[in-house]
């Protein structure tokens, strides 16, 4: 692991393309900016490892746990209050 030091409205340069900035320091937390491409997703740790537990759980999913998926696809609009009904 890299451990740097930088100051408020320093930076730091991952790659070509992602920079993160820090924005402000207030105790014990320190709060970034990162501006990357928006072809590259950035997350907080908990929701990274979030995506990945649900990911997973998708995975593992048997043929017919779906089965109630696209039931009520191809409906048209619908308005306010409308209750889907099964096709």
């Amino acid at each position: 692991m890299l451990v740097l030091s930088r100051q408020r409205d320093e930076s730091i340069m991952i790659g070509d393309n992602i920079v993160v900035t820090i924005v402000d320091i207030r105790g014990d937390k320190v709060r970034l900016g990162i501006n990357a491409p928006s072809e590259i997703p950035v997350h907080r740790q908990e929701v990274y490892e979030a995506i990945q537990r649900e990911n997973l759980r998708a995975s593992q999913l048997e043929p017919g746990d779906t089965q109630e998926i696209g039931k009520y696809a191809n409906r048209g609009p619908s308005r306010p209050g409308d209750t889907p009904r099964p096709r």
